[in-house]
């Protein structure tokens, strides 16, 4: 029998993931997939975090250092560009029509969504710099009460990350205090320290840079950045290759990732 390809096997390890962690939860084990299945999950979210951004720059940087002139480039950047802008639309649209199509978490009990909601007030409200998204405010309610150490219990589960809250929280003074112009979206493309933008993963910025650092090689003399040239396409193809390996496993690692996720939706005492 001919061993499915990686789409497919992909596919059953989400079906599959779903299945137990509906099965994890009618059963009471809960617990159990939370603590020895969905760590594989994190991991393979960190694994693809790892190689993302050394990827994307050695990449970017192979592909133009390999071109013969800054002419060529030019007219590869324009077809990239409407290609990078067409792909974002049509994933924005299909995001958009499938969440108004399924409305997802509409079907959730409404105790669960009240836990989350006020989870989520209480978090904003630790986070020195976060604003809320809306004008809802449950804590004000009474009733409320109920639900406030599940919610206190979730929140304490979810926050495993404080670096990150400490990112977005930054992230949101720095935005609340600044009035940004016309032009802001290009200087904020525009790294003023490189190795700031690989730590807190600003994509946009290590684009440029890959794309600025190109360009000057395929200005330079070809003799004499041949060694970069190699050197870039070796990293290249070191960080492709990173990627298949992990993406062999991707199939166990979307089962424990859904599994992971469901179950903590579901909660412990589910």
């Amino acid at each position: 029998m001919k061993k499915p390809s990686l789409p497919v096997q992909i596919i059953i390890g989400l079906v599959l993931g779903i299945a137990w962690a509906l099965i994890s939860s009618a059963m009471g084990w809960t617990a159990f997939t939370l603590d020895w299945i969905a760590p594989f999950g994190t991991i393979f979210i960190n694994l693809l975090k790892l190689i993302a951004i050394p990827l994307v720059l050695f990449s970017i940087i192979a592909g133009i250092g390999n071109l013969s002139d800054v002419a060529t480039l030019g007219r590869m950047g324009l077809k990239t560009l409407i290609l990078y802008i067409g792909s974002t639309v049509l994933a924005a649209c299909m995001g958009m029509l499938i969440a108004n199509t399924f409305n997802p978490g509409k079907q959730t009990a409404e105790e669960q969504l009240n836990i989350n909601r006020v989870a989520y007030e209480l978090w904003v409200n630790d986070m020195e710099g976060v604003e809320f998204f809306d004008n809802t405010r449950l804590l004000a309610d009474p009733s409320m009460q109920a639900y406030m150490s599940e919610a206190q219990a979730a929140l304490a589960e979810q926050l495993n990350n404080e670096e990150l809250n400490a990112k977005v929280a930054k992230a949101n003074a720095v935005k609340s205090q600044k009035r940004d112009g016309p032009l802001q979206f290009f200087v904020d493309m525009v790294p003023s320290n490189i190795f700031l933008s690989f730590n807190d993963s600003l994509m946009l910025q290590v684009i440029f840079f890959a794309i600025f650092f190109g360009i000057v090689m395929v200005m330079l003399p070809t003799n004499s950045m041949e060694s970069v040239s190699k050197l870039m396409n070796g990293f290249s193809d070191i960080f492709i290759k990173m990627v298949d390996v992990v993406m062999s496993g991707a199939p166990f690692f979307v089962f424990a990732l859904l599994a992971g996720k469901l179950a903590s939706m579901a909660g412990r005492n589910f």
